[in-house]
């Protein structure tokens, strides 16, 4: 670990809290239909699209309600990008003249970028018309990162408002998370990322000469406004195969600093506009305060791991000095441009916040520096997370820990004055326990079924790695991968598809049921016997009751896997 290193972390984070704090009160005052300066510029354009679908902006849904639209809007979602994928040989826009996408993978394609998750078991370049990679890609990134702002939106509004029957109207959200939010952002990036020397064109795909004298096809196309809203929507689904590692979707430590503020700015965002919304911003510092002491942690571990390097050559006898450049410190499938500091911050990042964009290969970094973005992937999307299923995921493991609070004091436990009963822990619990189920349940599965092992290319513990990786990943609506792992096969398109939906819709659901019960509870005035939900004791419970949960459910598997694979190394056995 260098100096350089570190301070380009400290500088990361500091950037992130002074943008985000603003872009939260902003993003506050439009869910609450607010007036401000977007609403002078946006407002026609907003009630326009309102009269163009029918949608009545004052007509609120109830919780059962608000879920039915959503998931109606995210299966038409899903049938659309099925058959742009499918028809794709037949339409415009195909430079390369791709063919149709088979049925399996436009399958697990099209519920990926349906879900938020974006994992690709193709080479987008490759594989992906123009007209795919934009009216398929591009605007389910908006569509899916509004569905999960939407969802955090009602659930806030839950606890702000005191017997209502309503949790607001999904489309109205939707809608607004859209145009004020996501789609400005994402043309104020666009450009910057043109500056910074990222194509956006629609030209034919170049043919080159290399310095080897080799031939080599360069694709051409709209990569910098995919590669906005991939970021700001925590999506993560790149042009190339080599997303953010590639020059034309990543080409300078600039562009490398703003992608990885990029996906991670909305996101806390939304926990600032929580406080604002609910009218007491400490509650929303206290929930960003444990998110980020999270996320410093898990990076520190990662860098201190990256940059240590291989304990093998150590066990060896090889003398290796650990720095940011080779021969110290874990170089292997990592872009020299950015070393292992940016490499290791943007792995953290990318996890913490559910994105799956990359600027280095996961499966290429120490067995400890790898486990840091697989535990973030376990622990129920909430450091951060994607974009508005971050914040309903930590506000679900809030509840859990007022309950516990309440059990040690011997009060019905509280947030927000109101009272968390049977009803809502329930709830809170069964929506915690679909990642275990998901998880380990389709990863068991996967190495133990001939059609799962055959995906799995590394033998010993960083095989199962690979396995749990994949299924975590997915679940998490992540879409990173260990590149060991071989997803594009039937078996594999189909059981990770599952996991997508399963880790997406079956927490929504439950949220959503959740904001309902809450919305009709009255706000209980504080008395001396409320635990305070701001402060420092509530914070280190918060987190304690996230690594716990995590820890415990999968530990052993991890033991198994990195853990076992780190104290290999050290020991000098390789697989």
């Amino acid at each position: 670990m260098t100096p350089v290193g570190i301070l380009q972390i400290i500088l990361f984070c500091a950037t992130v809290t002074l943008t985000a704090i603003p872009l939260g009160l902003y993003m506050a005052r439009i869910y609450q239909g607010e007036r401000s300066w977007a609403s002078v510029l946006l407002g026609p354009v907003e009630r326009g699209l309102y009269r163009l679908c029918g949608i009545r902006p004052d007509q609120e849904q109830r919780w059962t309600s608000y879920a039915f639209s959503l998931l109606a809007f995210n299966l038409a979602g899903i049938l659309v990008m099925y058959a742009i994928l499918r028809l794709q040989a037949w339409l415009p826009l195909n430079p390369a003249a791709e063919s149709a996408v088979p049925p399996d993978l436009a399958f697990n394609t099209a519920i990926s970028f349906a879900t938020n998750t974006n994992w690709q078991n193709y080479g987008g370049e490759s594989t992906m018309s123009t007209l795919s990679q934009m009216l398929g890609m591009t605007v389910h990134n908006f569509t899916s990162a509004a569905t999960g702002m939407s969802v955090a939106v009602a659930l806030i509004r839950a606890f702000s408002r005191r017997s209502a029957k309503t949790v607001g109207n999904f489309y109205v959200d939707a809608f607004r998370s859209i145009l004020y939010v996501l789609l400005p952002l994402a043309v104020v990036y666009t450009l910057f990322l043109v500056w910074q020397g990222v194509p956006q064109n629609l030209d034919s795909y170049v043919d080159a000469t290399t310095l080897e004298g080799a031939k080599q096809v360069i694709a051409q196309g709209p990569v910098a406004s995919q590669d906005a809203i991939k970021l700001l929507g925590t999506n993560g689904g790149g042009f190339f195969n080599a997303n953010s590692a590639h020059p034309y979707e990543n080409p300078s430590p600039l562009s490398n600093f703003s992608q990885m503020w990029a996906l991670l700015v909305v996101s806390a965002a939304l926990v600032f506009a929580f406080g604002k919304m609910v009218k007491d911003s400490r509650q929303g510092r206290a929930l960003f305060i444990a998110m980020g002491l999270m996320l410093v942690v898990g990076a520190g571990v990662c860098y201190w791991a990256e940059a240590e390097g291989n304990p093998f050559f150590g066990a060896l006898g090889i003398d290796q000095t650990a720095s940011d450049q080779a021969p110290g410190g874990n170089m292997e499938g990592k872009e020299v441009r950015f070393g292992v500091a940016n490499s290791a911050l943007f792995a953290t990042i990318t996890t913490d916040t559910s994105c799956g964009a990359v600027n280095a290969m996961h499966d290429s970094f120490t067995p400890i520096g790898g486990l840091v973005p697989m535990a973030n992937l376990m622990l129920n999307e909430v450091i951060f997370g994607g974009v508005g299923a971050g914040l309903h995921g930590m506000i679900v493991f809030v509840i859990v820990t007022v309950f516990i609070a309440g059990l040690m004091v011997g009060r019905t436990p509280e947030y927000l004055g109101k009272k968390m009963e049977s009803k809502e822990v329930k709830l809170a619990v069964l929506t915690i326990l679909v990642f275990p189920l998901s998880i380990l349940g389709l990863g068991a599965l996967t190495v133990v079924v001939p059609a799962g092992l055959a995906a799995i290319a590394a033998p010993g513990p960083h095989g199962l790695s690979e396995a749990l990786y994949a299924y975590a990943s997915t679940t998490a609506n992540n879409g990173s991968a260990f590149a060991g792992f071989s997803g594009n096969s039937l078996y594999q398109n189909s059981m990770l598809g599952l996991a997508m939906l399963i880790g997406r819709f079956l927490v929504i659901v439950p949220t959503l049921a959740i904001a309902g019960s809450i919305a009709g509870k009255k706000i209980v005035p504080p008395s001396a016997g409320t635990f305070p939900t701001h402060g420092t004791l509530f914070i280190v419970l918060l987190i304690a009751v996230v690594i716990v949960v995590g820890g415990l459910t999968f530990f052993p598997v991890l033991a198994l896997g990195p853990i076992v694979e780190q104290l290999a190394l050290v020991a000098g056995t390789s697989f």
